[in-house]
């Protein structure tokens, strides 16, 4: 952090977040150049930069205002100010307070200072204006210095974690320092197609929430005093990449609420109340891959899914935000490592979702619950899943039904999945590795198990309907 933005920080009763910040570049836009209200240009004095400097009225109101260009994390003025009075100006953006500048004395008129504001600009084209406060008006004003955008923020705490959360932008990367970060850890920001905000950290980076906390809103949105207890929480932030860190010990590990094109690749999630990670509120068009899951469902079992792809249809009034439905669809479940002790499914196919791929990844049933109908590797509910190329295996202990079932709890969907090359070893326990609960549910587009899939240790065999070639 520099000097002049933990001074500024300290004049405007902010709290100094030391954040490193990597790769910052600046913009200047000369004050002479801008609109200007209530002052004039000058070149009286020597030092400025330019073609002179705006000499602002002594009035309260008088204001210089750009047109800046972002995404920009601060603002700087340089200045001078020959007298001993601060001349406090307040800064705004597209007509949105953003803070009061201090503006003290500089020893004269021919010295010049900078001051800086943090601001939050996004992209594209914006009028940014400071306005004097006080009947003295501002000083003299040479340019105005837009802090451009930052390709990594590293943080090594959980209030520099919390701050970056907060105010990151399109294509930064917060890069997490080894250590434990406890806290509510969310995210509002949303990235772009173009340029996604990363989130990375090593393997013993954890993140853990000790909540929940506060009350509850009927349905779970960002609310004010309310700490739901998620490891992380993307609540509409598309277009976030999601890599190599580990939560653990919080209610739920990490939650997507209307947050599509969401990569998770390489997380650890273990020890969580409930489900490690969840696919929520229309998070459509997600990838989840290299990951490691485990021991979830530590206080409610039958809600303890690895990774949980949609909402059951009596929560779509909370979740179903697609024309009454959650669709979270086409989301790529691969190459991931599911258990042991996941005490629900290790993947729960909601109704409602369509499109995904789950293939590539190794699933140990040990320890499964058999509580809430948690009683197989994959359960498919939703249609036109492709689940290619998993290995499955069960070991006591656990309540072990079958590998992979399909249930239709709304009309219409359970419907049109393939199962190609997975090879299961039920452990003498599980009945079949494939099993259809209806195929008159779904005679118009029906489920198949191709003659790929090989099974092991069944009690009933590979699958209860006729195998395709």
């Amino acid at each position: 952090m520099s000097p002049q933005f933990a001074a500024t920080l300290l004049l405007l009763n902010l709290p100094l977040v030391d954040v490193n910040m990597v790769g910052v570049t600046a913009t200047d836009y000369q004050a002479e150049n801008c609109l200007i209200s209530q002052g004039v240009v000058e070149s009286n004095h020597t030092g400025y930069t330019g073609s002179g400097f705006v000499n602002t009225d002594n009035v309260t109101g008088s204001y210089v205002q750009c047109t800046v260009s972002g995404p920009a994390t601060s603002l700087s003025v340089r200045y001078a100010n020959g007298t001993t009075t601060n001349r406090p100006m307040a800064a705004s953006q597209d007509g949105t307070a953003q803070g009061s500048i201090n503006l003290p004395g500089t020893g004269a008129w021919t010295s010049w200072a900078t001051a800086t504001v943090p601001i939050s600009i996004a992209s594209g084209t914006h009028t940014v204006r400071l306005t004097s406060t006080t009947s003295n008006g501002g000083p003299n004003l040479d340019r105005i210095s837009i802090d451009g955008a930052v390709d990594v923020i590293n943080v090594s705490t959980s209030t520099q974690l919390r701050s970056a959360l907060s105010t990151v932008q399109p294509g930064q990367t917060i890069q997490l320092a080894p250590g434990v970060y406890h806290g509510s850890f969310i995210t509002q920001r949303a990235g772009t197609a173009s340029a996604p905000i990363t989130l990375s950290g090593p393997r013993d980076a954890v993140l853990i929430n000790d909540g929940p906390a506060g009350t509850a809103p009927a349905c779970p949105t960002p609310t004010a005093g309310w700490d739901p207890g998620y490891g992380l929480w993307l609540a509409n932030a598309p277009y976030w990449n999601l890599t190599g860190f580990t939560v653990a010990e919080s209610k739920k590990g990490v939650v997507l609420d209307n947050s599509h094109h969401v990569v998770i690749d390489g997380l650890y999630v273990h020890h969580v109340d409930d489900e490690a990670v969840h696919f929520r509120r229309s998070s459509a068009d997600g990838v989840i891959r290299n990951s490691r899951i485990e021991y979830t469902g530590l206080v409610q079992p039958g809600f303890g899914e690895g990774v949980y792809l949609g909402s059951a249809n009596s929560n779509w009034s909370c979740h179903g935000n697609s024309g009454g439905v959650d669709r979270s669809d086409r989301i790529q479940v691969i190459g991931n490592t599911i258990g042991p002790l996941v005490k629900a499914e290790h993947i729960d196919v909601k109704e409602g979702t369509q499109g995904g791929v789950i293939r590539g990844n190794t699933f140990n049933g040990t320890g499964i619950s058999g509580q809430n109908s948690g009683d197989s590797w994959v359960d498919v509910k939703g249609n036109n899943y492709l689940l290619q190329a998993n290995v499955g295996t069960f070991s006591p202990p656990g309540t072990f039904a079958n590998g992979y079932e399909t249930h239709n709890p709304v009309s219409g969907f359970g419907c049109g999945n393939v199962w190609r090359d997975n090879r299961s070893d039920l452990g003498g326990v599980g009945a079949y590795a494939i099993r259809i609960t209806s195929t008159s549910a779904c005679s118009s587009n029906p489920n198949v198990v191709y003659s790929s899939n090989t099974v092991t240790n069944a009690r009933s065999g590979l699958t209860n309907i006729t195998v395709t070639p």
